[in-house]
């Protein structure tokens, strides 16, 4: 993953309006990096430019080795359903499907045949085995989150994007959903990066870019 010279600019009434200036890192195969810095930061645009869910004003981003800028939104949207798993904070179950059958969407959307085994694998992987057949509002906060990382882990993914993980969840339950994600992380190999207003979680990254007025600021690694 790297950022080259990226910048978003948006028109507001009082014009020209600044959200991220020329942000460059190179993100390497299996780290971790945590973004953190106060609200109006920048932090979710970036990640949001980092997915190929915005498009930046200047400069480019490299997501496994291809150039974002060389593909249209439906390419955009191929990359993602193919290389990248998101976790939010508000979880973004379909609250008419099955823990079972949230898991199981993205690999129906990529056109798998029989994806029931694969789905059930992940989600006992995150605990929930025993599971499968409870609806959103049958399961916690935390187990909420976990069948987000089951789906976010199920296409294999080779980075995994993560907005405030742990935001709505109390300080027990969010310590392990923070393990589980270390733990796939590193079992996977997979690319991680989040989003944390938490200094704790940003320590247990092996990075951290700290952005203040859409600008990295100087930070320990």
């Amino acid at each position: 993953m790297q950022a080259e010279h990226l910048t978003k600019q948006v028109t507001s009434p009082d014009g020209q309006l600044t959200i991220l200036d020329d942000i460059n890192f190179t993100l390497h195969t299996g780290e971790s990096l945590a973004i953190v810095g106060v609200s109006g930061s920048g932090k979710s645009t970036l990640l949001g430019l980092l997915a190929g869910l915005d498009v930046a004003s200047h400069g480019r981003v490299i997501l496994d080795n291809i150039d974002l800028n060389t593909l249209n939104e439906d390419g955009r949207a191929r990359l993602r359903n193919q290389r990248v798993g998101f976790v939010f904070q508000s979880f973004q179950l379909l609250k008419s499907l099955t823990a079972l059958e949230n898991v199981m969407l993205p690999l129906e959307l990529a056109g798998m045949i029989s994806p029931e085994k694969i789905a059930i694998e992940k989600l006992s992987l995150v605990g929930l085995g025993a599971r499968l057949g409870h609806y959103p509002n049958q399961l916690s906060g935390g187990e909420q989150q976990r069948v987000a990382i089951a789906r976010a882990f199920v296409v294999g993914p080779k980075i995994l994007f993560a907005d405030e993980p742990t935001g709505n969840l109390d300080q027990q339950t969010a310590r392990q959903i923070i393990e589980l994600l270390f733990q796939l992380n590193q079992q996977h190999g997979t690319t991680l990066i989040m989003v944390t207003h938490d200094p704790a979680i940003a320590r247990l990254c092996k990075r951290r870019l700290t952005l203040a007025g859409g600008k990295i600021i100087p930070d320990e690694t």
